[in-house]
């Protein structure tokens, strides 16, 4: 049984916020939860080449923007998964911090960071 908590775990500062990696491939488990933060006011490009992202809110708003510009509010309680690789924005309300609960299949290691730039999606 693995017992852990976001206070046994360094952060990894992945660009735009921090990510307490709960679970990862070290752990055995199939997938990996991470604590996510996103900064209030910030717009992250990202796309996950190698993993499918589930992201559940429990605090705070945003948004997703898809590559197209399809805008999808993000609130507590709400839950997206991107399920194709997508590419995509990951933008946090300018007055609030977003907070996530982020799952991963397959699992990260733990240690990826976010290279966030304004000319293309960061991928891990």
């Amino acid at each position: 049984m693995i017992i852990r908590s976001v206070d046994d775990v360094v952060p990894v500062q992945w660009g735009n916020g921090t990510s307490h990696r709960l679970l990862t491939q070290a752990d055995q488990m199939g997938f990996a939860v991470a604590v996510t933060l996103v900064r209030a006011g910030t717009t992250s490009a990202l796309q996950y080449r190698s993993h499918l992202e589930a992201c559940f809110c429990v605090a705070g708003s945003g948004e997703v923007v898809e590559k197209d510009g399809t805008h999808h509010k993000i609130l507590p309680g709400m839950i997206y998964a991107l399920d194709q690789h997508d590419p995509h924005y990951l933008v946090a309300s300018d007055d609030e911090d977003l907070h996530l609960i982020s799952v991963f299949n397959p699992p990260i290691v733990g240690n990826e960071k976010h290279t966030l730039s304004e000319d293309g999606f960061s991928q891990y």
